[in-house]
């Protein structure tokens, strides 16, 4: 610091009070500091760490009782899981579950073409018989090689690509006679 500013500091420190004269009436004040009693800082501390143990040692006893099952027999279930071969080549089949919604999804899509125009009745046709060619093909392709999984994977895959269309189909009249939001 310089001189200047430190003559400064001197200066307005001389000119403050050096005595400080109480108040009147201060006596009430003191006078309930001293009869109120002192709460310690420790006895909230103290119930929070008492709440703590206590929900620790109620949700122990809670875990314990349930995993504790040793009353009634174990019971296990088994899945029904039912495999359906597919056979692939010249007689291939897929299955009851993929024929009866196959069928289901064709006599809908008989009923829906019904509704559309001509034109998009083509379409829709074209891609059936683009997909229906599809399957020819690969039936044919695995008549040569029925173990090649390639082709069974695109077999299934183009009758899923059937199953789809046929299902967009039977919702494409019925999601527009629906919409109510035009």
């Amino acid at each position: 610091m310089t001189q200047e500013f430190d003559d400064k500091l001197d200066r307005a420190a001389r000119q403050l009070a050096t005595e400080i004269t109480p108040e009147h009436d201060l006596w009430p004040g003191i006078a309930a500091a001293i009869s109120e009693p002192r709460r310690s800082r420790w006895t909230p501390m103290l119930a929070q760490a008492a709440a703590v143990v206590l929900l620790v040692g109620a949700s122990s006893t809670v875990t314990y009782l349930a995993v504790k099952n040793d009353d009634g027999p174990v019971v296990s279930v088994a899945p029904e899981l039912i495999f359906e071969q597919a056979a692939f080549g010249g007689n291939y089949h897929l299955g009851p579950g993929f024929q009866d919604a196959r069928n289901s999804l064709r006599i809908e899509l008989d009923v829906e073409l019904g509704r559309l125009s001509p034109e998009a009745r083509d379409d829709i046709q074209a891609n059936l018989d683009f997909i229906h060619g599809a399957i020819v093909d690969i039936n044919i392709a695995l008549e040569q090689e029925p173990d090649n999984v390639l082709l069974q994977a695109q077999l299934l895959r183009a009758y899923r690509e059937e199953l789809g269309l046929l299902r967009r189909v039977g919702g494409l009249t019925r999601n527009v006679m629906i919409r109510n939001d035009i």
